[in-house]
């Protein structure tokens, strides 16, 4: 058995009961377990359930603090920032994506950054907040220093995603990607169901190509060398220096106008922060006019793109946001599938927590699971 399908209301109840017992509200619970469970109902499996265990490490460690508040320390009436105080990335986030609508809907447009947070979990979860409000949002974040980018083989900048939505009929468009070619929470997914990595995904400690998951993640958290590629690979003939720029743009926005720490400077020590920075961007469709006009113009172009003439005409063309809309009503209906490495993460977790772990995950045969990579982690912020 490589994994076990759960229902939605079951890994919701487990998770809020879960993030209780490490010491947030009922309210602050059901806010983190929310962003997860997006990513999961979305198909984006490195972001959901699989986090847990590093969101335990870094509770545990004192790199996350659940009583921590978001504080504003600067703001005009288009702007903030928001120092984190080393908090809950989701709940820093969602407070200030909420600041960053608020303005926007008084002023036309807004822009917010946060520094001294965690792992938020998907960038696109809070650019789909100001999309459902009638918005334009955009969030992004940098992260632990993974990319090695162009030319180097020591990676100094992070996956730094960054994620756009804009309203649309029948569906919005939403797009959330890494600035490397796959963030690391996929290399733990491989590592996991014990699968090579694929062709120009990761370098070694050398520079050299790595197909080797639990080696790629060794070279990132413990050689401190190697790491993941940048959009376009390794070479500038193949576009390399177009995903590291794109990971420089998303550090800027996050890290240099929050004044907070760079990917390569994130605290990783026990009982600090790790440094994690933020910035989300809210735009009024209704500043450039006729809203309504506006969301009709990109509804018949998101159309057109569909419509286009086809490589293959079995396989249809799909517009940002439109795999994961259909994923979503999949997963409510059937469930979502947990591998069983992370099944056993999940147990673990109820061990630490005094939670009955049967009465959660049912009856499971964890032999088959891989052991946590992050078990001997020094910090996981």
């Amino acid at each position: 058995m490589n994994s076990v399908k759960y229902s939605v209301p079951r890994l919701e109840r487990f998770c809020r009961d879960a993030f209780e017992k490490f010491g947030f509200t009922a309210a602050e619970a059901a806010q983190i377990t929310d962003v997860l469970l997006l990513a999961d109902l979305y198909g984006v499996a490195s972001h959901g359930m699989q986090r847990l265990v590093r969101y335990h490490k870094s509770i545990e460690k004192g790199c996350i603090k659940p009583d921590a508040k978001p504080e504003i320390v600067f703001e005009t009436p288009v702007s903030a920032v928001i120092d984190g105080h080393a908090g809950m990335g989701q709940l820093i986030s969602v407070f200030a994506m909420n600041k960053a609508i608020e303005k926007a809907k008084q002023v036309g447009m807004a822009f917010v950054t946060v520094r001294n947070s965690n792992h938020f979990g998907i960038a696109g979860y809070y650019a789909k907040m100001a999309c459902d409000a009638g918005l334009i949002g955009i969030s992004a974040t940098n992260s632990q220093s993974i990319m090695v980018h162009t030319g180097a083989r020591e990676a100094i900048l992070g996956s730094n995603p960054i994620a756009f939505a804009m309203p649309a009929d029948p569906i919005p468009f939403w797009f959330d990607a890494a600035t490397t070619v796959v963030p690391k929470g996929k290399l733990e997914v491989y590592h996991k169901a014990d699968k090579p990595l694929g062709a120009g995904w990761a370098v070694d400690e050398n520079g050299v190509e790595c197909t080797d998951a639990e080696h790629a993640l060794e070279c990132i958290d413990r050689i401190k060398l190697g790491g993941i590629l940048p959009v376009g690979g390794m070479l500038e003939a193949s576009g390399s220096h177009k995903g590291y720029g794109f990971s420089m743009i998303c550090e800027l926005l996050c890290s240099i106008m929050s004044r907070g720490a760079t990917s390569n400077h994130h605290v990783r020590k026990a009982g600090e922060g790790a440094g994690t920075c933020h910035a989300f961007i809210v735009i009024d469709p209704a500043v450039f006019g006729d809203a309504q006009a506006l969301r009709e113009n990109l509804s018949v172009f998101l159309q057109e793109l569909r419509d286009a003439k086809r490589a293959d005409e079995n396989v249809p063309i799909y517009t940002h946001g439109e795999k994961e809309a259909i994923a979503y009503e999949e997963h409510m209906k059937s469930g979502i599938e947990v591998d069983i490495s992370t099944v056993a993460e999940m147990i673990a977790i109820c061990d630490y927590l005094g939670m009955d772990s049967t009465a959660y995950l049912g009856e499971v045969d964890t032999s088959a699971a891989k052991e946590s990579f992050y078990k001997n982690a020094e910090a996981v912020g």
